[in-house]
């Protein structure tokens, strides 16, 4: 298990990377020059933080340029099928020719944000110093294929008159989408720079970001993603804030695409790692939307894995139902806290499946599909009882995990349930459950999950760790002035990003 908490994800409030943009698989920004620069130098860099495979097992694609055969598009690329979670760089020459470096190292992490620098060099005097990646400050030598560039080629696939230059996709189609969350992204047309122009290694031992003062050449540009417009302008998501106003148009992406989850502030998402598409007898679980939506895809027990497991502190989210379908009375849609997530990875010895049945401490509120009247809690004895109100599709459901005081609340639109008080502290008052601490429990450590218990149901869920994937109407952060929510997040919780677990948890 992953739990990522870079260096510089300290409690300082002087970030240089306040936003990112989040890429669906159906998303990508487009920017055409209207001359050519002719350059046989660029240099790139981005930082990432990758959900994993595009739709299905199609390659993504970071950066895209139309190559000069049919079909050919050159670009750097996270590669899927046999290649899965490689890093390449491919160019064209002119048909199936092709000049690249594929990294033998795989980049799987769904959790973690990573700094990639691409130098490409055609002048330089030594073949194998044309093309340089470099991951984190730290150049990739290791490649499981590689044909470097003759020398002096110009980047026929970047920056040629009237051909668009594409983020997050396939230049000259719509395959090769790319899954996950892209900040501060730079194009240097015409310059090379070395990585420790964007990043310095801190105190820690960390590779971070740092102040950048580089040239963009004529087709450059920098997207920070601080704007939510679609327009190709200052205003847009894909504003280019280099100065030379090379302002991306978009497709497929709005507002919301729009994060706060950033490499200096990693917030938390469904880990896919963990979702339940891993498992066998028809258990399908789909993440989607920067790993924030979660579909059950076939008939059974489907489930979403928080990628943050704590310990301690005090913890707040929110859920939304988007579509639940049952054809069995009896079945559940619920959502809650796991201390023990190996039943989720494998089926449970007594059969009830992958939200883990199990005899290790798991809390949920649920409805029942019958249209009851009420809802029900659910804990790891496997029984139940009516708490609180009956809820469904479109109701937003709050969790506060004290784990401080050992105690799970629930709110449905932002009333706590049965008259609870999660700020009530040590007295616990009306809380769903009471828990165990966490240093008692297998794994030593709580997740938030959500799923369904039946056998003839499908559904959809959207988490909001602080970053939401649907549209907020009010927008309410917590303490530190971290996260936006639908409801007023309760005094001391806070949301489950870095910055927020190097303080408290």
């Amino acid at each position: 298990m992953v739990f990522p908490i870079l260096g510089a994800n300290t409690a300082s409030a002087e970030d240089l990377i306040t936003n990112s943009c989040q890429f669906n698989t159906d998303a990508y920004c487009e920017f055409t020059p209207s001359s050519g620069s002719g350059s046989t130098q660029f240099t790139y860099s981005a930082w990432i933080k990758n959900c994993g495979a595009g739709a299905l097992s199609e390659t993504g694609m970071i950066l895209s340029g139309a190559g000069a055969g049919s079909g050919a598009d050159n670009g750097i690329q996270l590669s899927a099928g046999g290649s899965n979670g490689k890093i390449q760089f491919i160019e064209y020459d002119g048909g199936d020719n092709a000049y690249y470096i594929r990294t033998n190292r795989l980049f799987r992490d769904p959790n973690a944000w990573f700094h990639l620098v691409l130098i490409y060099d055609a002048p330089d005097g030594t073949a194998g110093d044309r093309m340089r990646l470099y991951i984190n400050g730290t150049r990739e030598t290791s490649f499981s294929n590689e044909v470097q560039l003759p020398q002096n080629r110009a980047h026929a696939g970047f920056t040629r008159n009237n051909v668009a230059i594409r983020v997050g996709a396939q230049a000259s189609g719509s395959n090769q989408r790319f899954n996950g969350y892209l900040a501060d992204v730079h194009f240097c047309d015409g310059q090379n720079y070395e990585p420790s122009e964007f990043g310095e290694t801190n105190d820690n031992g960390v590779w971070v970001p740092k102040e950048t003062d580089v040239s963009y050449g004529t087709n450059g540009f920098r997207l920070q993603f601080k704007e939510t417009g679609t327009s190709a302008n200052a205003s847009g998501i894909g504003a280019d804030t280099s100065g030379n106003g090379n302002h991306f148009s978009v497709s497929g992406l709005a507002a919301t695409n729009i994060t706060t989850d950033t490499p200096q502030n990693n917030f938390c998402t469904f880990n896919s790692l963990y979702a339940s598409n891993t498992q066998t007898n028809g258990y399908v679980t789909t993440l989607s939307e920067g790993n924030l939506r979660a579909v059950s895809t076939a008939a059974g027990k489907s489930s979403g894995i928080s990628s943050f497991g704590v310990a301690n502190g005090k913890w707040y989210a929110e859920f939304k139902q988007i579509a639940f379908s049952s054809s069995n009375s009896k079945n559940y849609s619920l959502l809650g806290v796991h201390s023990d997530i190996t039943p989720m990875i494998h089926n449970n010895p007594n059969g009830n499946g992958v939200l883990g049945y199990s005899p290790h401490g798991y809390a949920y509120w649920a409805f029942n599909s019958d249209g009851s009247t009420a809802g029900y809690k659910m804990n790891d004895d496997d029984s139940s009882s009516n708490y609180g109100d009956a809820w469904g599709t479109n109701d937003i459901i709050g969790i506060a995990l004290d784990l401080d005081n050992n105690a799970i609340y629930v709110s449905k639109n932002g009333t706590w349930q049965a008259s609870s008080d999660p700020e009530s502290g040590a007295s616990r008052t009306n809380a769903m459950y009471n828990l165990t601490a966490a240093s008692s429990t297998p794994d030593g450590l709580y997740f938030m999950v959500v799923g369904d218990s039946g056998s003839s149901q499908t559904g959809t869920w959207e988490a909001n760790f602080g970053n939401a994937p649907f549209s907020i109407s009010s927008g309410n952060s917590d303490g530190n002035g971290h996260g936006n929510f639908e409801y007023a997040v309760p005094s001391g919780y806070f949301a489950l990003c870095t910055k927020n677990l190097a303080e408290y948890g």
